[in-house]
């Protein structure tokens, strides 16, 4: 494999797709007027059972009541969201009778609500959309409320779905998959544990990282992942420490927000992918999963754009002496190193993953959507090499 550094100029022509952003301390009480404006008089509420003691809630219920709407909730969705749930999910709708829905939650009861929106105009098991541009039907109206900082499920073209028949998570790919509106405020951030802090912050760090290094980046995604990545690298800690901290939860929520916007533009990378199986199999925190995983990928794909990783580590204040694959390797140290100062563990083995694990889980991987836009083609040798190298 070369170790010459493609061209950074991207595609000639690129399209950016966002919904309607509505975002800042105080901004909650938006999402019922959202749907309300949106047309819908039964939303069907989607969160889950952590939530619903939050004070979020609540008040989001009493939100939509306030807007003369006749609100239910379907709170069944669990960490990397099941098909079955997202049946379920489907089930309340229609035994609502609903005409929209409002995700309250992280990027799981988002994937969940997007899921139950899929079926709700395409009908079927949400399964049978695995793929790009699957989803053939508009969906109906959705509005999320982020209650952390990292999935950026929230602007997101993305659902992300297990399937524990397979012992794997299935990636549903396409823009009818992009919520109506997304209200973005950072106060929820203050009932988040530093742990799912932790994780979630460590995903959008592999969504920067990954969103400028694909092969569908351009200079709208560039620029959106730079900037992320900053707020993330000067920020996580903070949060982790104190999550009372509201400077660092505006700032999470921007790199959040910043960091979605080009992923799902620019698409992903062999870190994601490799990550999906794992968490279907070990039923394991996706960005616990990606922190450990990130650094050996950066060191595998800087043997073709080794230049990309200099930019990134330029932006988060490393030094870039040295030839670009030694600035890279810096790169990725400093990436194990911050996830390791937030809590993460530095190998895939407490998460359950085992040796005999990995011809199946590199068997999804190189399977999965977002290998595609990884810069390095990918072989089987060299993805088992990395899950090997992660045990």
């Amino acid at each position: 494999m070369s170790g010459v550094s493609r061209t950074r100029a991207g595609a000639g022509v690129s399209k950016f797709h966002t919904p309607e952003i509505v975002s800042g301390r105080g901004s909650f009480p938006e999402a019922a007027t959202a749907i309300g404006g949106l047309g819908v008089q039964r939303p069907l509420v989607v969160s889950d059972r952590t939530i619903e003691q939050t004070p979020w809630f609540g008040r989001l219920m009493a939100d939509l009541g306030e807007q003369g709407l006749r609100p239910a909730a379907y709170l069944g969705v669990s960490p990397n969201p099941r098909a079955h749930e997202v049946a379920d999910g489907f089930a309340a709708y229609q035994a609502h009778d609903a005409d929209g829905l409002v995700a309250l939650g992280g990027g799981s009861v988002i994937d969940a609500a997007k899921g139950v929106a899929v079926l709700a105009s395409n009908g079927g098991s949400i399964l049978e959309y695995e793929g790009i541009d699957m989803v053939g039907r508009p969906l109906p109206p959705l509005v999320t409320v982020p209650t952390t900082a990292g999935s950026g499920a929230d602007v997101s073209q993305f659902c992300i779905v297990n399937d524990p028949a397979r012992r794997t998570k299935v990636t549903i790919i396409g823009r009818t998959l992009v919520p109506n509106v997304t209200v973005i405020d950072p106060t929820l951030l203050t009932t988040v544990s530093p742990e799912v802090t932790a994780q979630t912050g460590m995903d959008t760090l592999t969504h920067c990282i990954e969103a400028y290094v694909s092969l569908a980046h351009g200079r709208l995604t560039d620029s959106l992942a730079t900037e992320a990545l900053t707020g993330v690298w000067t920020n996580l800690e903070r949060l982790v420490d104190d999550p009372a901290d509201t400077g660092a939860g505006e700032e999470m929520s921007l790199a959040s927000l910043r960091a979605g916007m080009a992923f799902t533009n620019a698409i992903l990378g062999a870190t994601h992918a490799m990550s999906h199986p794992v968490g279907g199999h070990c039923d394991a925190p996706h960005g616990t999963i990606n922190s450990v995983l990130l650094p050996h990928v950066i060191r595998y794909n800087a043997t073709v754009c080794a230049d990309d990783f200099v930019r990134l580590a330029d932006a988060v204040g490393l030094s870039t002496s040295g030839d670009p694959r030694t600035v890279a390797d810096r790169l990725a140290d400093a990436v194990g190193a911050l996830a390791a100062r937030v809590g993460m563990p530095d190998t895939l083995s407490p998460l359950g993953v085992r040796a005999a694990d990995l011809d199946l889980l590199t068997s999804h991987a190189l399977a999965d959507s977002c290998m595609i836009t990884n810069p390095r083609r990918p072989e089987t040798s060299g993805i088992v090499d990395l899950y090997r190298q992660a045990l």
